[in-house]
């Protein structure tokens, strides 16, 4: 039985490793972390459903969840500000594995608003692994289950692989996401520099000058003085709106 269950790890694995050198989107990326979830909630013993929370600047968000129940109790710790995934993303123990083996019993105390809940909702005892250690953002995957003492070494070894996978996705989409802006605010500065070369009669330099000095003067954003610029040359072009140069 355990040689079947490594070998579904395994394969499992390989195919979450296969599928991220593939990606070539966000939209792929996020799926495959979809995928993976699904795998962790069919390849571990006793586990019936799962997701993962993202904190950033005190928020937590769900996502990937493998149901709306799931969903709902992973938002549930962060309204509540407590709970396994809190702990597991904010101040893990060394090996980034938080599990609670009965909800219902010893390790209610430990969370005394958020385990009366989860017990409520069906599920008894519940693992989360961190998945990020640097920066502002912060997750944890987190696996439920309706039974208690589901998670014993082996289940919180199988869960840190997956983790180790899913942080990996996870980084991956949120590094594509952040050159994504790049690029656009790359490519909207070159239009809006475009637009005051032509308008002006300035070379390139001169025309990056105008928008770092009317970023100063009005206390914006450079992106966001080029966004209106290039907006306002659109409705220039297309007739609508109010003309700001008219009296």
């Amino acid at each position: 039985m355990q040689d079947v269950h490594d070998e579904q790890l395994v394969k499992s694995l390989r195919s979450a490793a296969e599928q991220l050198t593939e990606n070539r989107s966000i939209r792929d990326l996020e799926t495959t972390v979809t995928k993976l979830m699904h795998a962790a909630v069919a390849t571990i013993p006793g586990v019936a459903g799962g997701g993962i929370s993202r904190t950033e600047q005190g928020t937590v968000r769900s996502s990937h969840a493998t149901d709306a129940g799931i969903y709902e109790l992973d938002q549930l710790q962060s309204e509540l500000g407590q709970g396994p995934c809190i702990t597991a993303a904010d101040d893990p123990p060394v090996a980034g594995v938080v599990t609670a083996n009965d909800l219902a019993g010893a390790d209610a105390d430990r969370w005394p608003l958020f385990a009366p809940r989860c017990v409520e909702a069906g599920f008894r005892s519940l693992m989360s692994v961190q998945l990020s250690l640097q920066g502002r953002r912060r997750s944890a995957l987190n696996l439920y289950s309706h039974e208690v003492d589901v998670f014993d070494a082996s289940a919180e070894l199988t869960g840190g692989l997956f983790g180790i996978q899913a942080a990996t996705l996870l980084h991956g989409a949120e590094h594509a996401a952040d050159l994504g802006k790049a690029l656009e605010s790359r490519d909207v500065i070159g239009q809006a520099k475009g637009i005051l070369m032509e308008r002006f009669t300035v070379d390139d330099d001169e025309a990056f000058q105008m928008l770092v000095n009317s970023s100063q003067d009005t206390n914006m954003k450079l992106v966001d003085v080029a966004h209106w610029l290039v907006e306002e040359a659109r409705t220039r072009r297309t007739g609508g709106g109010p003309r700001t140069d008219r009296r």
